[in-house]
C-alpha cells in the first residue's frame, strides 16, 4: 500500500484523535444526517446524559419520535441563529423550561462538579469521508463534530499528490454553499453550518 496517498493521511489524523478521547468509528459517515447537517445520535446522546428533565419532557411529548423532533428544532435553531450562538447559548424547545444547552465550555474556576461533569460529557468526534451534499455525491474528507454539531471541515492533501491550493480550489469551485438554482447545503452555509473550514 501507498504510504504516500491521502487516505494514510486521513488514518493518521483519525488514529490521533480517537488515542486523545475523540470519538472515530468506521461506517459513521452513514449515520450522517444529510438534511439536518448534524450527527443525530451524538445529539441525542448528549441531551440524555446532560438533560435528562429536558429528554424527559421530549420523550413524553412525543414518544418515539423525541429524537427526531430534538434534530429538527435544532436546525431550525442553527438556521435562526447560527451555529455559534447555539451552542454558546442553547437554543429552546417547546414545552422545556430552560433552553437545552449544546456544550459545556470549560470554567475559568474548577468550584461546580456539576459544570465539570457536563464538561467532561462533551462529545467530540470526527467522522471521515462525509456525503454532506443534498444535491450529489461529493464529500468532505473530515468533519468534527461537538455534540453532534459540525464545527469544523477539512479537505487533505499531501505533497505528493496534490497541493494545499488544490484543497482551496475544492472548496472554492466544487464546495458550493449555495449552489444556483437549488436549496443551500447545510453543512456548508454561514453562519448556520460548520464554523471553520480548513485546507
Amino acid at each position: 500500500m501507498n504510504l504516500h496517498k491521502e487516505i494514510r493521511f486521513e488514518d493518521e489524523i483519525c488514529e490521533y484523535l480517537a488515542a486523545n478521547g475523540w470519538l472515530y468509528a468506521e461506517g459513521d459517515a452513514e449515520k450522517y444526517d444529510r438534511k439536518h447537517a448534524v450527527f443525530p445520535a451524538d445529539i441525542i446522546e448528549w441531551v440524555k446524559t446532560t438533560q435528562p428533565e429536558a429528554w424527559d419532557v421530549l420523550t413524553k411529548n412525543h414518544g418515539a419520535a423525541a429524537g427526531e423532533t430534538l434534530v429538527s428544532r435544532l436546525r431550525d435553531s442553527l438556521n435562526q441563529s447560527g451555529t455559534l450562538h447555539v451552542l454558546r447559548q442553547g437554543f429552546d424547545v417547546l414545552g422545556v423550561r430552560s433552553k437545552v444547552k449544546m456544550a459545556q465550555f470549560k470554567p475559568a474556576l474548577v468550584t461546580n462538579p456539576d459544570i465539570m461533569e457536563r464538561y467532561n460529557e462533551n462529545r467530540l468526534r470526527v467522522v471521515r469521508q462525509v456525503h454532506y451534499s443534498l444535491h450529489n455525491e461529493l464529500n468532505i474528507d473530515l468533519v468534527l463534530f461537538l455534540n453532534g454539531i459540525p464545527i469544523a471541515t477539512t479537505e487533505l492533501k499531501t505533497n505528493f499528490t496534490q497541493s494545499i491550493e488544490d484543497a482551496v480550489d475544492q472548496y472554492r469551485f466544487d464546495r458550493i454553499p449555495n449552489p444556483k438554482g437549488q436549496p443551500q447545503e447545510p453543512l456548508l452555509t454561514f453562519p448556520s453550518g460548520a464554523l471553520v473550514h480548513f485546507a
